[in-house]
């Protein structure tokens, strides 16, 4: 029933389905930029350095654009972005063949991201209705694992229908019409940040709020490690459908867990749920390190994926606590950078690891990402139940303006 309730709030059905198009590029794109340049005749060596491009790239846009969208609004950052965006996949696509080309338009599209999601957390706490802000957060979650399981078909249709090289202006396409529906919509249109402080830190001003961001660091690298275990797993175990079946069935029971979770409301803090989300993520990776047979498997990227979204919620809600006045985009973009980044680092640990032992020890290096969150998240977790810090300064006359 809360999200039923939700979803009846006038604009929430607009954003959140607007904002969930408008992020499928990025789900899109590790797959849709090797998959042409390859077919262009590309070398593996460049293909990597392509992709690596758009995704540091987008680690690093992610922030800035979020600090822009606190001092000029949504619609001031999002129009543009969305075109650039565009822009740099249409540069691949015509392209493909010319390495400069393509290296300038995955820089484009990955620092030009349009910074949706930031810009839909920011917005719950107005549109949401009262007593559902951490129901509306669930929601988020719950579409945010359907874009990582809805991008790569999408991918799959378009090269089956047409080719790779269609495939990327299929997301470019995407992009637009996602900012389009939210940048249009008045909530998005009107809403503009608090005051702000002239310093430059910006959100990282926040002890409390950076030690809870670095918490996120260790949650992205066990996900980073399992996206690359799973690979392995599937080419000694057999497996109906390989290594995307067993993430779809993670990404299911993040769904699931998600749903559960966001669909009543539950005792104590905020702090000792994520507390305990963040140890059966624990309990979960875990588990993994005796690589079981499949049945067993299957059980197993549930049960790690039932804690993934529900701490993910519990986050998303402390960080709009948390956040200095005027700087929540900002704070929540730091949020996907930095859980991207621990992806990244997860990935490439594993790697390394399976190269040189076995599965059981790629396992533990989940685990031990997944620890890392348990014991920052225990260390912090009475400095999460306070407030925001105050600005420190006056707001800026632009901050203010807008």
């Amino acid at each position: 029933m809360s999200f039923l309730i939700l979803l009846r709030s006038p604009s929430v059905t607009r954003l959140l389905l607007g904002s969930w198009v408008g992020r499928l590029p990025s789900a899109m794109a590790a797959l849709t930029i090797p998959l042409a340049l390859r077919e262009a005749g590309s070398g593996y060596g460049f293909v990597g350095a392509a992709a690596g491009s758009y995704a540091i790239a987008a680690a690093v846009g992610s922030p800035l654009l979020g600090r822009l969208v606190d001092r000029w609004g949504q619609t001031r950052v999002l129009v543009p972005t969305a075109l650039l965006a565009a822009a740099g996949f249409v540069a691949i696509a015509l392209a493909p063949s010319q390495p400069a080309a393509v290296l300038v338009g995955a820089v484009l599209a990955g620092s030009m991201t349009p910074p949706l999601e930031p810009c839909l957390r920011v917005l719950w706490p107005a549109i949401a209705p009262e007593g559902k802000l951490e129901s509306a957060y669930a929601l988020d979650s719950s579409a945010q694992e359907l874009v990582f399981v809805a991008g790569p078909l999408v991918v799959t249709g378009s090269v089956a229908v047409w080719s790779p090289t269609a495939a990327l202006y299929v997301q470019a396409l995407l992009g637009l019409f996602g900012v389009a529906v939210v940048a249009s919509s008045r909530p998005s249109r009107q809403w503009r940040a608090e005051a702000r402080s002239t310093d430059w830190l910006g959100p990282l001003r926040s002890g409390r709020l950076v030690t809870l961001l670095s918490a996120l660091i260790g949650v992205g690298f066990a996900i980073g490690t399992l996206n690359v275990l799973v690979v392995s797993y599937a080419e000694r175990w057999d497996v109906p459908g390989g290594a995307p079946s067993l993430l779809a069935l993670n990404a299911f029971g993040s769904l699931a867990g998600v749903l559960v979770y966001g669909s009543r409301s539950w005792p104590g803090t905020l702090a000792n749920r994520g507390l305990l989300f963040a140890a059966g993520l624990v309990v979960g990776y875990g588990l993994l390190v005796l690589v079981p047979p499949p049945g067993y498997m299957v059980v197993l990227m549930l049960l790690t994926g039932a804690f993934l979204a529900p701490m993910l919620t519990v986050t998303f809600v402390l960080v709009g606590e948390l956040a200095p006045p005027g700087t929540t985009t900002e704070a929540f973009a730091w949020l996907v950078t930095l859980f991207a980044a621990g992806t990244s680092l997860g990935s490439a640990a594993v790697g390394n690891v399976l190269a040189h032992t076995n599965e059981h020890w790629a396992a533990l290096c989940g685990t031990a990402g997944a620890l890392v969150t348990l014991t920052i998240l225990a260390l912090g977790r009475k400095g999460f139940a306070a407030g925001p810090v105050a600005a420190p300064v006056p707001a800026t006359a632009d901050a203010a303006q807008h």
